[in-house]
């Protein structure tokens, strides 16, 4: 994966403060909600654990349909990762219902594209800025790596250095277009085979739902946390992905001033 410097967001959420929590957000900038979730199968988290952070949001795909946007956003869902896309022609039937309904309800969108090793960058790229609007505000896009080994057409697994340089083509492609770098989500073991802790220069989104970041992912840096997939809000119906942003309110601001789409 080719390295880019995200030095202007590493200062932006660097000396958050307990006081600045309570900052107000710029002209433009949606105010934070406070979470009121449940959760089906909660984990007894030590400190920090979610509640430690005060921005919070969900991802979701076609499987969460529908949602009452409104009503999840007055319970604590700042952000929506949506997924739009996976390989190099397949688009999710619920994004752009998502994407909208999101958008209306004061809910930052962002949209996912899942990687499949099967398939050139360039070609999922395409595929994934014919689907995805880019729309001013949204966040920045992301790249869901992971291995699928259910998949029906695909469960190719490169080598790491492999995976490195395809992801990093399919990147460049996107901040291109998109004017921003994608964030790359991912799992521990995709983090662990491919050498992302060598990686400190993009930015993650970590999943790990038994343990801490720092537990599993030790000494690395992450924007946004999802540490449920069982969490319940109301709004949504069944259970939901839960993420948490790695900052205090202040942070989440000053990053979106940074990193949403213009």
């Amino acid at each position: 994966m080719i390295k880019h410097v995200v030095l202007a967001v590493a200062l932006a959420l660097a000396g958050c403060s307990s006081g600045a929590d309570l900052a107000a957000p710029a002209a433009g900038l949606p105010q934070v909600t406070a979470p009121a979730f449940g959760d089906a199968n909660p984990h007894p988290w030590s400190a920090p654990g979610p509640d430690a952070y005060p921005v919070h949001g969900i991802d979701i795909s076609r499987f969460q349909s529908p949602l009452d946007w409104a009503t999840v956003r007055a319970n604590g869902v700042n952000f929506a990762f949506i997924k739009a896309t996976e390989g190099g022609d397949r688009l999710d039937p619920g994004f752009l219902g998502h994407w909208n309904g999101a958008i209306a309800a004061g809910v930052l969108p962002g949209a996912y594209h899942f990687y499949y090793f099967c398939t050139d960058a360039e070609t999922q790229a395409a595929n994934f800025i014919a689907s995805v609007p880019r729309t001013p505000g949204a966040l920045p896009p992301v790249v869901d790596l992971e291995w699928n080994p259910f998949s029906p057409t695909c469960t190719y697994r490169p080598p790491a250095a492999e995976v490195r340089a395809e992801v990093g083509r399919f990147m460049d492609i996107l901040q291109a277009h998109y004017g921003q770098r994608p964030v790359v989500y991912t799992t521990p073991d995709f983090y662990d085979r491919n050498g992302f802790a060598d990686i400190d220069t993009e930015e993650f989104w970590l999943r790990t739902v038994a343990a801490l970041p720092s537990e599993r992912y030790p000494g690395a840096a992450w924007t946004f946390w999802q540490y449920s997939s069982t969490g319940l809000i109301a709004g949504a119906e069944g259970e939901i992905d839960l993420n948490a942003f790695a900052g205090d309110r202040a942070a989440w601001y000053r990053w979106l001033s940074l990193r949403r789409q213009r």
